[in-house]
């Protein structure tokens, strides 16, 4: 097990350099690759779970060419609760998406991949999509004690999008239903929810993305709205 969290903590800070050196050849006429992005939501809620405390900035980075996505997103808080995750991600003509996720929280040892303390988990993922609805399932690969992975979590979700807006209904274990160690691993229900999205025009050349999501979480017994903005 040791050998493939090396192996994929090594792929994806490799593959995070590439597209540093590629940006340096680009032409200048060229569209770039890279793209910046950055949202402020009211609450981070991440498949059911409510993480930090208030309003959530987060940032992302990435490059694609071609279905290849490699990226790094976070998630911050004025409270502390801090996340910076590396991913990689490739998209078919098909519907098909495959990927690897790093998770991480900034306030753990960056360089600690132990079976005790350990401070990345990884999940491999799988989605596929047909006309409006997408099936997706996540699989933590490693025991990572550090950020509460147990190794084995699983999560699972559908989503189906309408015309102006969709609806979602995920399930899962570990991360998502044990609270405290040596509880029992359930299988549960633990993100329903709508989802809706419009763009508000601010002036003739400046316009905002807002978006915002109703979820429960029958499991955690908890009810939540997101509103977010998108620059």
């Amino acid at each position: 097990m040791r050998t493939i969290k090396t192996f994929l903590f090594a792929l994806l800070l490799t593959t995070c350099t590439i597209p540093a050196t590629l940006f340096a050849q680009e032409e200048a006429a060229a569209a770039s690759p890279f793209s910046l992005g950055a949202d402020i939501y009211s609450n981070y809620v991440w498949r059911g779970s409510k993480l930090g405390t208030g309003p959530a900035f987060q940032p992302s980075i990435k490059y694609t060419t071609g279905g290849l996505t490699i990226g790094t997103w976070g998630s911050f808080d004025a409270m502390g609760y801090g996340e910076a995750d590396l991913y990689a991600a490739y998209a078919f003509d098909f519907g098909l998406s495959l990927g690897v996720t790093d998770y991480y929280l900034t306030n753990l040892d960056y360089f600690n991949y132990s079976d005790t303390l350990g401070s990345h988990a990884f999940e491999i993922n799988a989605g596929y999509t047909i006309k409006g609805l997408t099936v997706s399932g996540n699989y933590i690969i490693n025991e990572a004690p550090g950020i509460a992975s147990m190794g084995g979590d699983i999560y699972v979700e559908a989503k189906y999008a309408f015309t102006n807006f969709a609806i979602f209904a995920g399930a899962g274990n570990g991360w998502y239903t044990v609270e405290d160690p040596g509880e029992d691993d359930e299988f549960g229900i633990v993100n329903l929810g709508l989802s809706a999205a419009k763009t508000i025009q601010v002036t003739e050349s400046f316009s905002l993305p807002v978006n915002g999501s109703v979820i429960l979480n029958p499991y955690a017994k908890m009810f939540t709205l997101v509103v977010g903005v998108s620059f």
